[in-house]
């Protein structure tokens, strides 16, 4: 299993891009769709702590663990996620 790293100064990124290994804390899921509500039940909801834990050779799709699962989305998928990078401090501190 890949480590993971918390870095972050408050930016809003997109889940695709974080980089293998760091966390983030889910901001929000763009749309109001069956691809926006197909996220929230896998778990991606706002608040919630996650980690990318890998990219195909190509980049798509990604791995990432949230709520203990891993689960692995296509690039465009991850990028209706906006996430903000966390700091190592802020760690755990999520709601679940």
């Amino acid at each position: 299993m890949f480590g993971c790293q918390s870095a972050g100064d408050g930016v809003v990124m997109t889940l695709d891009q974080l980089q293998q290994g760091q966390r983030g804390r889910v901001v929000g899921v763009d749309g109001n769709d069956a691809l926006a509500m197909r996220l929230l039940e896998m778990g991606i909801t706002e608040g919630q702590e996650l980690c990318a834990l890998g990219f195909a050779p190509f980049g798509d799709p990604l791995e990432i663990e949230v709520r203990g699962f891993r689960l692995s989305l296509r690039t465009a998928e991850a990028r209706r996620v906006r996430v903000q990078p966390i700091d190592a401090s802020d760690a755990g501190s999520s709601a679940e």
